[in-house]
């Protein structure tokens, strides 16, 4: 019956809003434990909620232009913030001060469009850039340095590729184990490079796609959902890529859709997507500026539409899907942060053993033993036995954080996997975030 009650994907998508946060943010992420959430503003600045208290406990402010994109190192302990200031700056949330401490200042030469962390190494970041141009930056000492990641050019003619328009990249992710970078384009192409050699190892021409506004990732890796100017969300199941060889071939080929997701009524274009943390289900935030809709497609079953939640008259900008439960943290053009769930009824039978719910009143037979007087020494000793039981306080966190790491141990062996280890950050689990308490003024 335990196992039951605490399973969360009994209903495995969210159906009301739990709760709002007034943010002015204009988009909000959860971290890998799904305790927090960290909001950027168009003000420079970046928010951590806690969602257990629903109060504000870090203040990010460091920026001078808005804030374009977050994102969380594997435990929780970094957050990134890129702005349209052209910088990225990484916080350490276990400084004993607010705002966190800056661990790192990286400077572009133009405005940094998203910017994220290596899955296994907060010290490797994918850098997109306004220009068009994507770079991975290593801040490790052995290999300190930013490496533009480029498209191979098929003309063989020095000319031809002088005179050839270059595609510009406009979306760049890691896939979920971090061996690869998958970056879309203005032309409708989807590139991938290995993160370790920085290489091009292939190529997928996306069919009538046009420009490629978003790309997101199912938490086993297999499953990549893109998101392009022709108003369609196009679901596939990626093939396996071989390591990068010495004569830098590359696998040139037209990808194929397994489901295309649109509203057909409508034609309302999309804000971004995101996935369940089983990859079983797709949310959609749709681009209509008079309400704020998320569709919901079952991917287990066909792809078939499921759902759309109403969030009110606030217009969506930004969604993204809990990491480990059926929860969603929806951002409105107000500022505001919707915490989507799943509402659940009252089970008395969860109050005590053997309670059983009925439909209708029942005559109660009452059983023979059922109020004899038990031995006092027994009861003391059943006493005793409970409350010598330890109790974990702490398993529910330590459980979060391993859970988020359970893509990362496929593939602990290979090469890939070996260099992205090498000098590993202080992102370890366990770690806390220092409460921070402010003395209240004295008050004359």
């Amino acid at each position: 019956m335990n196992g039951t009650l605490a399973d969360p994907f009994n209903i495995t998508y969210p159906t009301a809003v739990q709760t709002s946060l007034n943010s002015s943010a204009s988009f909000a992420r959860f971290d890998p434990s799904g305790r927090f959430v960290a909001a950027g503003r168009n003000d420079g600045s970046a928010i951590i909620w806690d969602l257990d208290t629903k109060a504000p406990v870090r203040w990010l402010e460091g920026h001078v232009k808005g804030v374009t994109s977050v994102d969380w190192s594997r435990n929780s302990r970094y957050v990134l913030t890129s702005s349209k200031d052209w910088n990225i700056i990484i916080w350490d949330l276990a400084s004993d001060t607010d705002p966190s401490r800056r661990q790192a200042t990286i400077r572009f030469d133009a405005p940094v469009l998203s910017a994220s962390f290596h899955p296994r190494n907060s010290k490797i970041l994918l850098v997109l850039l306004g220009s068009g141009e994507a770079y991975i930056v290593d801040l490790r000492k052995e290999h300190r340095g930013r490496v533009e990641l480029c498209e191979i050019q098929e003309d063989s003619d020095e000319e031809s590729q002088m005179n050839r328009t270059r595609s510009a990249m406009t979306v760049a992710r890691f896939d979920p184990l971090g061996k690869h970078v998958f970056v879309g384009t203005n032309t409708g192409y989807v590139l991938v490079f290995n993160t370790r050699t920085k290489s091009m190892v292939a190529r997928h021409k996306i069919s009538g796609a046009g420009i490629m506004r978003g790309l997101e990732f199912a938490k086993s890796g297999r499953r990549l959902v893109t998101n392009s100017s022709d108003r369609i969300l196009r679901h596939f199941n990626l093939p396996m890529y071989a390591p990068p060889t010495a004569d830098r071939e590359y696998i040139e080929q037209e990808l194929e859709p397994v489901y295309r997701f649109n509203d057909p009524i409508n034609k309302i274009a999309w804000h971004n997507m995101s996935y369940s943390p089983d990859g079983e289900w797709l949310a959609g935030g749709a681009a209509d500026n008079a309400t704020h809709k998320i569709y919901i497609w079952d991917i287990a079953n066909e792809g078939q539409f499921a759902s759309a939640l109403d969030g009110g008259r606030e217009p969506l900008i930004y969604v993204h899907w809990h990491p480990h439960k059926p929860a969603i943290a929806s951002t409105t053009n107000q500022g505001n942060i919707l915490i989507w769930h799943c509402p659940t009824p009252e089970r008395w039978g969860a109050f005590a053993g053997g309670f059983e719910e009925v439909d209708e009143n029942v005559e109660y037979e009452e059983r023979e033993d059922e109020f004899d007087i038990e031995d006092e020494s027994l009861l003391a000793l059943r006493k005793q036995k409970a409350e010598e039981e330890e109790v974990d306080i702490e398993g529910l966190g330590n459980d979060s954080v391993a859970r988020s790491a359970e893509p990362l141990r496929n593939s602990e062996d290979d090469e890939d996997a070996t260099w992205a280890m090498e000098e590993p950050d202080h992102d370890a689990p366990g770690w806390r975030m220092k409460i921070l308490i402010e003395d209240e003024p004295d008050v004359m």
